[in-house]
């Protein structure tokens, strides 16, 4: 008889983990398996990057990043949770996590982190060696991201340059060296996280109180709204600098009203003190990034002929 049986999540029971063996469902859960979006987000500013760089006919490395995204945000996912283990004991909305619960051990936990980054090196290999290089970077924020809401209130900036990243490396991949346009990707990128991540801390709010852990939505309070849309604002701002270093025409901007309108719908309808509402915002900026990939797509390929 499995002794934790009560400690066992509805999302276990049910879905892709639910058709899972029952050995492997805390292991899923602890890779987010049945929640996909942060792989998505993570995906997109490599997407943008190789977009905007012209892909240069390199269309099977989007299916290698989008893996590598899979990869890399499941091991940081399993990471974070050996190292929030204890505070997510505490919090309503973590406390049934496998680690947390105790239903898999911190030394299990480790094998799956090495396993995925093992996985995240196979993509590696794939990319132009300036990209490589790139990639490697990031691990230093990486490793330090979960102990950033202790120290600071803006843990979501730091978010931001750890899941931008991949504007930088995209980039690379397919010109074969770190150009302008990628570093204009990279910080709107950082604000879009920003914006979207204060959404997601809004549900978190009571519960990151009583524990001690800080976060944007709790620093802006009642003003999170404005909070928000001030950084997407200045999101498509620098997404608007990146299109205009690469095709310096006003007619390249209009690629990114659709991406506007839809970041504008989130911030008029975000309500600080609604969780639910703010975290399917959040999950709609899966479509934000779809958005703006076709921005960078149209551009790219027009400035490449």
């Amino acid at each position: 008889m499995d002794t934790h049986t009560d400690l066992v999540p509805d999302s276990e029971r049910r879905g892709l983990i639910g058709a899972l063996p029952a050995r492997l469902r805390p292991f899923a859960s602890l890779m987010r398996l049945d929640r996909p979006i942060g792989t998505w987000l993570l995906f997109w500013p490599c997407a943008w990057s190789m977009a905007l760089a012209g892909v240069s006919g390199r269309w099977s490395l989007l299916a290698w990043f989008l893996l590598g995204a899979f990869a890399m945000r499941s091991a940081g996912c399993v990471y974070n949770d050996i190292v929030d283990r204890d505070l997510d004991a505490q919090v309503e909305r973590t406390r049934l996590r496998p680690l947390a619960s105790g239903r898999v051990s911190g030394r299990a936990a480790w094998v799956l982190t090495l396993v995925l980054c093992a996985l995240g090196l196979v993509v590696l290999l794939q990319l132009e060696p300036t990209a490589q290089w790139v990639a490697l970077g990031s691990l230093a924020l990486v490793v330090a991201y979960p102990f950033m809401k202790r120290i600071t209130w803006w843990p979501q900036a730091w978010l931001g340059l750890v899941f931008s990243w991949g504007a930088l490396v995209g980039w690379p991949a397919v010109t074969g060296e770190i150009g302008v346009p990628a570093l204009w990707l990279y910080a709107g990128s950082v604000a879009w996280v920003i914006g979207y991540d204060t959404l997601y801390a809004i549900q978190d709010k009571e519960d990151d109180a009583l524990v001690g852990v800080r976060s944007s939505a709790r620093r802006l309070g009642s003003a999170a709204p404005l909070g928000i849309s001030l950084f997407y604002a200045l999101a498509l701002l620098l997404w608007g600098a990146a299109l205009w270093s690469v095709r310096p025409e006003w007619l390249a901007l209009v690629a990114l009203v659709p991406a506007a309108v839809h970041l504008l719908s989130q911030a008029l309808r975000a309500d600080p003190n609604d969780g639910e509402l703010a975290l399917r915002l959040f999950r709609s900026n899966r479509a934000t990034g779809l958005l703006v990939f076709l921005a960078m797509l149209v551009v790219g390929l027009s400035a490449a002929e």
